[in-house]
């Protein structure tokens, strides 16, 4: 399965920590990287429902064939958690991001014990998202 350049750092950055409270520091610097959305793209169709914090998603689908994602959440935690998904599957092809486990990606980051279960219904309403918009 391939793996971006950027999972690789985040991987390799992740498994160095050694506490959960290092782990969450690395998880606020993630949410750093995201690209901020424009005024235009804060809208209700890009919101994600089933979030108890507010989530918008954009999707670009290249010329050649790879997705790339941006999204924006005012929680912290919650970008942080987008950043790791979005590095995990930009610039993968449809069918490469269906080759994706969502939680098996945050299981290897060491994310997983300390999800809350809203998180990973938000979690999992931005990747029913994701999968919708790959498969349309």
């Amino acid at each position: 399965m391939t793996l971006p350049i950027a999972a690789q750092e985040l991987l390799h950055t992740f498994s160095t920590a050694s506490s959960w409270e290092q782990t969450m520091r690395l998880l606020m610097q993630a949410a750093t990287t995201l690209a901020p959305l424009t005024a235009t793209e804060l809208t209700e169709v890009n919101r994600i429902h089933g979030c108890e914090s507010q989530v918008w998603l954009v999707a670009t689908l290249q010329v050649d064939h790879y997705w790339y994602f941006r999204a924006y959440s005012e929680a912290r935690i919650v970008s942080g958690l987008l950043a790791v998904l979005l590095a995990r599957i930009n610039g993968l092809t449809s069918n490469e991001i269906s080759q994706v486990e969502l939680f098996d990606w945050f299981k290897q980051l060491k994310l997983t014990k300390q999800l809350s279960s809203s998180r990973r219904d938000g979690l999992t309403a931005i990747w029913q998202r994701i999968t919708t918009i790959i498969n349309a």
